[in-house]
């Protein structure tokens, strides 16, 4: 028996791809203004949170930004040859985040100084958190139909950028209103540690199963697809895999 793999038609695919490079120039651009908002105001009070906050934000810049090389190319086959450089860049700036957050926490739990309150803070953090979903979905969905694990990495990168907002604006309230300043730190250990896990992931290539066309047929190879033009072999996580058989 052949495998009949059934992906997004040429069309669809430019569809996708100019979608994807939209939604990133989207987050590049929040991401450079979050980023010199939330150092500035994290100076101003002493937050090592917010500069941390800041420092996340140039760091999702720097993963936009590989995907957005990527898909700068109009050949399709040319940005399926420059994923896996993408992926790896985007995995880096994962563990980099990761071991920024983490020794940051250490420190601030170790009581190397207390923030003041930060209005400024409070107000990113909270619009942060209102936005980033949004972008991290829409690009999610654009990649996994394209079969691009690059793209779902970068989604990723932009959904623990909201989880970090949710930390930073907790920590924040509860070091204005009731002056618990460990909240915040013990929370980004948290973050730290799912930084770690999705870099792994984005480093493996795994997560960006596209949905599986009901007319696929299994081949006696016992080979499968998610729905990626390259029979899912670095595009799809175990289970994913699982499911699709």
């Amino acid at each position: 028996m052949s495998f009949l793999t059934l992906g997004p038609s040429p069309a669809r695919r430019e569809v996708l791809a100019r979608r994807i490079r939209l939604l990133v120039a989207a987050t590049i651009t929040y991401n450079v203004v979050e980023g010199i908002v939330a150092i500035t105001a994290g100076t101003i009070a002493s937050s090592t949170a917010l500069i941390g906050f800041g420092l996340d934000s140039v760091i999702e810049v720097s993963s936009a930004a590989a995907v957005a090389w990527q898909f700068s190319a109009r050949d399709h086959a040319v940005r399926e040859a420059r994923e896996q450089r993408a992926l790896r860049i985007i995995a880096c700036s994962f563990f980099a985040l990761a071991a920024y957050v983490a020794v940051d926490a250490v420190r601030a739990l170790t009581g190397t100084g207390e923030a003041a309150a930060s209005i400024p803070g409070i107000v990113l953090a909270a619009l942060s958190l209102a936005v980033m979903p949004f972008l991290s979905a829409a690009q999610r969905r654009a990649g996994r139909e394209l079969g691009s694990a690059s793209a779902v990495a970068d989604s990723k990168q932009t959904l623990l950028c909201t989880y970090l907002s949710a930390v930073v604006l907790a920590g924040l309230l509860l070091n204005a209103t009731l002056g618990w300043t460990w909240a915040d730190p013990v929370a980004a250990l948290v973050i730290a540690a799912i930084a770690v896990k999705e870099g792994r992931e984005a480093w493996q290539g795994k997560g960006c199963c596209a949905p599986v066309s009901p007319s696929a047929t299994p081949t006696a190879s016992g080979q499968d697809t998610c729905g990626s033009s390259r029979s899912g072999d670095a595009c799809c996580s175990a289970e994913q895999k699982e499911d699709a058989r």
